[in-house]
């Protein structure tokens, strides 16, 4: 018997029991769609954590004012000594793994231009923190050192504040109302999207730090200390990010005058670390989905066996029959195999199909990030195959090696 015979044959008998098949099939076909549908909601979430990898960009840390302990009560963060500027410019001139450093200020401000306003973060920093971030301009211009250094009103707009406030038209020579400061736009940075938090990136302005301190906030920090609310730091790359975080530390507790033993008054937080360890959470978390949904396949593949063995054992005269008139144990081997391997692969068809639109429903009704792959889809498929085959040769082999004359007499 031919392949194609054999495959025809495998046909007829699924065919004359349509419900048990279809019964058979289930369990396949919800496996199928169970492992492509985790993959793709897995793959989406590591996808989405090198989203914000990217829009933070590579080797960045940040540190903020620590808390204090007052009363035995232990405060939150930022609410010890305050970090300066000057302690900004000491980390870029005396750790020499860090390529820049750059100080900022933020506040929620309300900002307007012409009939149009926008609630928005004002960031009052230099022009390294766009080194730092990796945030280029999409149009326009950065800082100059005169401009930082004399308190320009100058500001750099992300995308969300120019579609909010000019829409199609070109931002760049606007004029802005920032606490009813006039604000001439000089640049527009490029798209980032959304943060680890969820907060569009986007949806900011962007002006020197004494800009900020001296015209929108009032310099209300008295003598020469420049209070700032964080510092951002790149760190050059190849250097060992876990040696920077150390020196950095080193340098502010001499800076801070810390005791040997005592806490830190500042927080030195590595972001980069921090998101790819989410990364590896993310794909542990992809493998562990994918391999609870391989239990489906399996217990599909059980009720192939268990099927096929009922088969076998409906069709004992037919095998008989077959065997009497000149077929071999191999004809009938593969007469059941391929009947096993044409149920799962049916099942996989179908659940293919189920899995693409339950992965559809989950982007689109549940709002999460999901990325369906051909991999995804191939792996699940093959191994429903597999699965076929594993389980479906006890019971071609048990049909093939029946003796005719028992086969004949079975009743």
């Amino acid at each position: 018997m031919n392949a194609l015979a054999a495959f025809r044959s495998a046909l007829r008998a699924l065919a004359a029991n349509k419900l048990r098949s279809a019964l058979t099939m289930l369990g396949i076909i919800i496996g199928v769609a169970a492992v492509i549908t985790m993959i793709a909601v897995g793959r989406g979430a590591t996808l989405r954590v090198q989203e914000q990898m990217k829009g933070l960009g590579s080797n960045i840390m940040l540190v903020l004012p620590g808390g204090v302990t007052a009363g035995g009560v232990r405060l939150g963060a930022q609410t010890g000594q305050g970090l300066t500027e000057e302690d900004s410019l000491a980390i870029a001139r005396e750790v020499p793994a860090v390529q820049v450093a750059s100080p900022s200020l933020r506040a929620g401000m309300q900002v307007v231009a012409g009939n149009a306003n926008w609630s928005t973060s004002v960031l009052g920093t230099t022009q390294d923190y766009f080194e730092a971030r990796e945030w280029p301009l999409a149009s326009g211009r950065g800082f100059e050192a005169a401009e930082e250094q004399g308190s320009a009103k100058v500001a750099i707009i992300g995308q969300t504040v120019a579609r909010e406030l000019f829409g199609d038209l070109d931002p760049v020579d606007q004029v802005i109302r920032v606490r009813k400061v006039p604000v001439t736009v000089v640049g527009v940075l490029s798209r980032k999207g959304q943060n680890a938090m969820g907060q569009d990136q986007d949806d900011v302005v962007v002006v020197p730090i004494s800009t900020y301190r001296n015209r929108l906030q009032g310099n209300t920090s008295g003598g020469k200390q420049r209070r700032v609310g964080s510092i951002s730091v790149k760190v050059l790359e190849g250097q060992d990010m876990k040696a920077a975080e150390e020196d950095i530390r080193q340098l502010l507790r001499q800076r801070f005058k810390v005791q040997p033993g005592a806490d830190d008054p500042f927080t030195v937080r590595n972001l980069t670390e921090i998101l790819q360890a989410q990364e590896a959470s993310s794909r542990v978390m992809t493998l562990l989905l994918a391999a609870v949904a391989g239990i489906s396949l399996l217990i599909g593949g059980i009720g192939i066996m268990n099927i096929m063995l009922v088969s076998v054992t409906e069709r004992t005269r037919e095998i008989g029959l077959r065997m009497a008139v000149g077929a071999r144990g191999r004809d009938i081997l593969s007469q059941f195999l391929i009947e096993a391997i044409t149920l799962s692969l049916i099942g996989g068809a179908v659940g293919v199909v189920l899995g693409g639109v339950a992965t559809w429903a989950i982007g689109a009704f549940a709002g999460w990030q999901v990325s369906l792959s051909g991999g995804a889809i191939a792996l699940a498929v093959g191994f429903s195959a597999f699965v076929g085959v594993f389980f479906g040769f006890y019971p071609a082999r048990r049909a093939a090696r029946l003796q005719p004359i028992q086969a004949l007499r079975h009743e």
